[in-house]
């Protein structure tokens, strides 16, 4: 059953130091976990090569306050990082955000930072663009630091997703559900849309556009600045609701158009607005209205739209070419998938010839291939039996056209790790790559538009995110954040008690392996008998176990308090291929349930641990798996703890469910299956539920349905909601009483 590799269990030379240096350490509280300075060490976000090559610019907390961003840059001529813009100084600490902002956070999973958010860089590298507090802000870099900030906008409503365009002579931002070009030149600004109002949003992405297709935007500049690609989402189709979001001191309502499973999604439309007339043409996206806007590129010569359409069953994307002058589309290139068609971000135009990258799953795994405009297979350039992958981000780094070479993030090195690799694109041995990178960690690459050199910014379990400047050929040349494990670190005085997690793989039932990570409790003993806590989120699109720094997180805690930590990837996660997603298909909570009770099982015959005492616990899709663990092997799992689960997944979006299980009216079956609610009659142990009261995206209503059921069944079981919180209020003020509840819950349930 187990294939475990050699515990990875040894310190690098910074760390030992540091270790022996505090050989009694520092209690680690929850508090601390969220106070300032971070323990993982100063962190840059939002990294960016500036286009000339001339600095790395990135967003840092504040030392007080980590969790507000300022804008630095690094100078790479002067070998210095220096503060641009305090976010403080222009904005109140607490800013006033619009709904809509305030939505477009919380799906961007930043709605816990304040600051500076999100900037971009002017096609020269010269200046940048900001939004903060609503405003607009241009910062030349050229200029003297008193004169370097404009701001463009003044307070006519608030703006957000400004960007500047590509030759730099416009600023684009969208404000009260319409879009505007500014002229940077004549300081003016023009409506490029006029009729957003109501159900009518212009220049925005949809509600699954971002919370579930990693679309957060809704428009696109052309090259030659001449015109905009937008989209016009009309909400009419999708019924309103009332949801009621739950504060402290008050209850109010909100009417909401939440896509559910299996009804009506938004009416989008693809238009292209020329900004020197104004005059809008709308693209040829085909006869059937039903379907996703998935992605939206222009061709290098600004007269061509390259437009990504999904089916609504998911199983089908076309790469549409689009005339702008007709709005004219021809279908090039088709995927299609009997299971299911994950997203392409790696397409990418040549500059100097006629020719596309694209990434396709079509033998199992993310692989890339180059194209003709004409949509002619001209060569495959990656190929084995690992994913072009980098997580969430674009796994194409760049291409250097020059040298005919592309480089881009794998996991050719292992399934735990991200690595950067190049690959030549006149290949013709799609097998043979280069790796740059070299050290067996999570290597998150930023790189320069010339290929000349990259910002890495790297983690593993032996090191804190380290930000890295290095050559094309991997050697480095400095460090813009050491962030080195010495005595000064944040995390010093707590170093000798973390726990360094232990890998292994377990065989699921269908032969395929499953990561694993294990972390042992503080000061352990091989002849006790601990109680076990298994950590799951389980769901597709995600992968838990890797090489990756987990010093400053909850699990700490929970080894502190004296419990073996364990983590598994089951069938169904991410970066694996089609053949390790696939058994999820058309059933939810079966292949994951047997993966994690089969890693449970195992964890429970282990000496060390005690069979009768594991606890699990997880979110949102973690909550849901927490509760089929608890109803599906009441005998593995002694407690629970299920935060914002989903229940029924009728109740969920179209983009996220219907992918999976596609919709309820043609696979009943498979929903009934998939919900939790069926097998409540089977909890024996402690369960406890969390969710946030204003949650918006699992919406309450999946907890108040399983209470009811419970209640039903006579089940005992205990809650604890959070007024006013939304999904992400484990990264918020709230995720300190929510982690205390769950610490105190198991304390209780499984060591009494």
């Amino acid at each position: 059953m187990t294939e475990s590799r050699k515990p990875r269990r040894y310190l690098a030379p910074a760390l030992v130091a540091c270790a022996v240096a505090t050989s009694h350490a520092a209690e680690l509280t929850i508090d601390r976990l969220f106070d300032a300075p971070a323990l993982s060490g100063p962190t840059a976000l939002g990294m960016q090569v500036a286009p000339d090559g001339s600095r790395v610019t990135y967003l840092q907390g504040k030392p007080g306050d980590k969790d507000r961003l300022d804008l630095w840059e690094y100078n790479i001529h002067d070998a210095r990082a220096r503060l641009l813009v305090d976010s403080s100084v222009l904005a109140s600490v607490h800013e006033t955000l619009s709904n809509e902002e305030l939505s477009r956070r919380e799906r961007q999973r930043t709605a816990a930072l304040s600051g500076i958010l999100e900037y971009s860089f002017a096609p020269s590298g010269r200046a940048l663009l900001f939004p903060l507090g609503g405003e607009i802000y241009y910062y030349d870099l050229t200029a003297p630091a008193n004169e370097a900030l404009t701001k463009i906008t003044h307070s006519q409503g608030f703006a957000t997703d400004a960007t500047v365009s590509p030759k730099g002579g416009y600023v684009a931002y969208v404000r009260d559900q319409n879009l505007y070009a500014y002229d940077l030149s004549l300081r003016t600004e023009k409506a490029l849309t006029s009729d957003g109002v109501g159900p009518i949003k212009n220049g925005m992405a949809e509600f699954v556009a971002q919370e579930e297709m990693d679309r957060s935007t809704g428009y696109w500049w052309a090259p030659d600045d001449q015109h905009v690609a937008f989209v016009r989402v009309d909400e009419t189709p999708v019924k309103v609701t009332q949801r009621f979001e739950i504060a402290a001191d008050n209850v109010a309502t909100f009417d909401q158009r939440y896509p559910v499973a299996g009804g009506p999604n938004v009416l989008v439309r693809l238009g292209v607005a020329d900004v020197a007339t104004g005059a809008t043409t709308f693209v040829d996206l085909g006869a059937n209205t039903d379907i996703y806007l998935a992605r939206v590129n222009w061709l290098p010569d600004g007269k061509t739209l390259a437009v990504q359409r999904e089916s609504r069953d998911q199983h089908r994307l076309d790469l549409l070419l689009v005339d702008i002058a007709t709005g004219r589309s021809r279908v090039v290139l088709s995927e299609t998938s009997p299971t299911w068609i994950e997203l392409n971000d790696e397409l990418t135009f040549l500059k100097r010839s006629r020719e596309f990258i694209w990434a396709s799953m079509r033998d199992g795994y993310q692989h890339l291939y180059l194209y003709d405009y004409d949509g002619h297979l001209k060569r495959r350039l990656t190929a084995g039996e690992w994913n072009v992958d980098d997580f969430r981000a674009r796994a194409i780094k760049a291409v250097d056209e020059s040298h005919r070479l592309v480089y881009f993030a794998s996991t050719e090195a292992g399934a735990i790790e991200r690595q950067l690799y190049r690959a030549s694109l006149d290949t013709d041995d799609p097998h043979r790559t280069t790796r740059i990178s070299q050290r067996s960690g999570i290597h998150s690459i930023t790189m320069s538009p010339d290929a000349k050199f990259y910002v890495d910014n790297f983690n593993s379990t032996e090191q804190t995110p380290q930000v890295g400047l290095h050559d094309r050929d991997g050697k480095l040349m400095t460090y813009l954040l050491e962030n080195a494990l010495n005595e000064q670190h944040p995390d010093a005085s707590y170093r000798a008690d973390n726990a360094v997690p232990e890998f292994g793989t377990l065989k699921a039932s269908d032969g395929q392996l499953l990561h694993y990570r294990l972390f042992k409790p503080l000061h352990f003993d091989a002849s006790h008998h601990y109680p076990a806590i298994v950590e799951v989120y389980g769901g597709p699109g995600t992968q838990r176990v890797t090489d990756s720094w987990t010093g400053s997180s909850f699990t700490q805690i929970l080894t502190r308090a004296g419990y073996v930590v364990f983590q598994l990837d089951n069938r169904g996660s991410a970066s694996r291929g089609t053949a390790f997603q696939a058994p999820i298909h058309e059933r939810l909570g079966e292949a994951e349930v047997a993966d994690q009770v089969l890693g449970a099982r195992w964890l429970g015959s282990q000496p060390f641990v005690d069979a009768s005492r594991i606890g699990v616990w997880g979110w949102s899709y973690g909550g849901y798996m927490t509760l089929m663990l608890m109803f599906k092997a009441p005998d593995v799992f002694r407690a629970g703890v299920a935060g914002a689960p989903v229940t029924d997944w009728s109740l969920y979006d179209t983009h996220y469910t219907e992918r999976y299980l596609g919709r309820p009216q043609d696979n009943a079956a498979g929903y009934a299956a998939s919900s939790v609610l069926p097998y409540a009659g089977d909890l024996k142990g402690k369960l406890l539920v969390i969710h946030g009261m204003a949650d918006d995206n699992v919406l309450f209503l999946n907890s108040t349905k399983l209470f009811r059921r419970l209640q039903d069944l006579g089940k005992p079981f205990d809650v604890m909601v959070y007024p006013g919180a939304k999904h992400g209020l484990l990264r918020q003020h709230d995720g300190r009483h929510a982690y205390a509840t769950i610490e105190r819950f198991f304390d209780d349930s499984l060591k009494r």
